[in-house]
């Protein structure tokens, strides 16, 4: 497994949109949960999308980004497209890499920062009013 490299952060206006990449070699088709989290100055990490890479099936949205972020996966690289940006989405991105992980209720991958053991470097997004 490699290591993980966000890219495609910037600066956009409200509005605007990104398309965040994270390079994962080994990762995608394998048995893995895979994710974008952010972190804003002074706020806790958030999972924002998870996708379990096996298949690619998408396993969670934060509601803040339902129906402006899309994740998605090709050939060793994970995306995040965002659209509509919003101020408050101003924040450090990061990609995440962990085992295949099925809580009690049946829940795949979930949001939370655990089961992701495995991180980039992240990439900043800064979205101006």
């Amino acid at each position: 497994l490699g290591q993980l490299v966000e890219s495609g952060g910037g600066s956009v206006q409200a509005g605007g949109s990104l398309r965040l990449a994270c390079a994962a070699p080994g990762y995608i088709r394998g048995s893995y949960c895979m994710g974008w989290f952010r972190q804003a100055p002074g706020k806790e990490r958030e999972g924002i999308a998870t996708i379990y890479s096996y298949d690619g099936t998408i396993t969670y949205y934060a509601d803040s980004v339902k129906s402006r972020f899309t994740i998605s996966q090709e050939v060793n690289t994970l995306y995040l497209q965002m659209n509509d940006l919003k101020p408050e989405d101003t924040a450090m991105y990061y990609c995440a890499a962990g085992p295949k992980t099925v809580l009690a209720n049946g829940r795949l991958c979930p949001g939370d920062v655990p089961p992701f053991r495995y991180w980039g470097q992240g990439t900043q997004v800064t979205v101006a009013s």
